[in-house]
């Protein structure tokens, strides 16, 4: 989508010619997976670690995992491309290079990095779709796990083979797994956008059933902060 106001336009002709399907298909697209094989372990005291992520639209991410266990904040913001560039209306052109993205700070101590990308994988975003998520396409909405550290490369890398080899899904993974430059917060009126705007019909029927089906699949780790 070229613009916020273009994202927003777009859903509500979508609402109106098939509402009822566009609600159905963000009903439906949660996904049970696995427990990560190769994963860090609970660390003995609060440690504070960084994730960064990216899957389609940064308001529905953002909403997911700031009502997941152990996680500090949330923030929506931009990667993979420059200083510059990291700014909505040129990252909504598709060509910076950036991805809209999810910085997590979680403690180490309550939820681990792989229980993270449990959740990414299963309730966040559907990691089977190339450069689009829902009504949202381009480059700028790819699947993407931006890892800080060997460790995470190791355990992101290993549980995309693990669920690709179970046929997890339909088709194989393209989440790209790449490392972290830099993150790059959005602009204030994208924070917490979701919680803000809890009516918006983009928000209604794309992000809300990924909170309820967090909420659904994972009662230990969800909470209602």
């Amino acid at each position: 989508m070229s613009s916020f106001f273009t994202r927003i336009a777009a859903l509500s002709l979508l609402i109106t010619l098939a509402g009822v399907v566009a609600c159905n298909a963000g009903e439906g697209r949660a996904v049970a997976v696995p427990n990560p094989a190769v994963d860090a372990t609970l660390a003995t005291a609060k440690s504070e670690q960084n994730a960064v992520i990216s899957g389609g639209c940064f308001w529905g991410i953002q909403a997911v995992f700031q009502h997941v266990k152990g996680v500090i904040s949330a923030t929506s913001g931009y990667s993979g491309g420059e200083a510059k560039t990291a700014e909505y209306e040129r990252v909504s052109n598709g060509d910076t290079g950036h991805a809209e993205s999810v910085k997590i700070v979680y403690d180490a101590s309550q939820i681990t990095y792989g229980q993270l990308l449990r959740v990414f994988f299963s309730v966040a975003h559907d990691p089977t779709e190339l450069n689009r998520q829902g009504p949202d396409t381009g480059s700028q909405y790819r699947s993407s796990i931006f890892y800080g550290n060997d460790e995470q490369k190791r355990i992101a890398d290993a549980y995309i083979a693990q669920l690709d080899k179970a046929k997890i899904f339909p088709r194989a993974i393209v989440t790209q797994v790449v490392p972290l430059k830099a993150f790059y917060p959005a602009e204030a009126y994208h924070q917490n956008y979701a919680a803000l705007h809890p009516n918006n019909p983009y928000i209604v029927y794309n992000d809300a059933p990924k909170v309820a089906h967090l909420q659904q699949q994972f009662p230990d780790l969800y909470t209602g902060k």
